[in-house]
């Protein structure tokens, strides 16, 4: 069975569930294996929160998130931003409060970037040196801090995953 397909059942199967009683939930987790649940973990859209998914609409250009600790903001940012690299070749800006904290939070941390990849067992080729992570059909997402608005001017990108904006010292002139 190809990703694809395998990624459709996944989700068919997380809605399904999503529509199951908790009885009936407990029963059917009961026999999954451990693999089982982490492949319903990767069908993120099945089970995540209207507010935790891009706008639908066609033509948007900004997606806010505003939301407390532990609601998923990390996670929704880290799958938003690896379905656009994995489906087609596109520039993507990871900007942080500092270049740090962009790679601790959005790329390595337990919901960033390398844990979604791994989720969907999908490599992905991280150059920490570079602050780059690139994707096998020719995506690519540098990390840029809202501490240095310099840093955004010039490179081009498709889209930007700007992160806890209220931390940036120099949140106007970097957006």
């Amino acid at each position: 069975m190809s990703s694809r397909r395998i990624d459709v059942f996944w989700r068919e199967t997380a809605i399904a569930l999503s529509s199951m009683t908790a009885e009936q939930q407990r029963a059917f987790l009961a026999q999954c294996s451990p693999g089982d649940i982490l492949m319903l973990d990767t069908a993120f859209e099945a089970w995540a929160a209207d507010g935790q998914l891009p706008p639908q609409a066609d033509g948007w250009r900004t997606w806010l998130m505003m939301a407390g600790r532990g609601y998923g903001k990390t996670r929704a940012g880290a799958e938003w931003v690896h379905r656009l690299g994995w489906e087609r070749p596109v520039r993507i800006a990871l900007v942080g409060a500092t270049i740090d904290q962009a790679r601790a939070v959005m790329v390595e941390g337990v919901s960033g970037l390398l844990s979604v990849a791994r989720r969907f067992r999908r490599k992905v080729k991280w150059e920490p040196s570079m602050g780059r992570l690139s994707w096998g059909k020719g995506s690519v997402a540098t990390l840029f801090s809202g501490d240095n608005a310099d840093g955004l001017r010039g490179p081009e990108h498709h889209f930007a995953w700007a992160d806890e904006l209220a931390k940036w010292r120099q949140a106007d002139a970097a957006w």
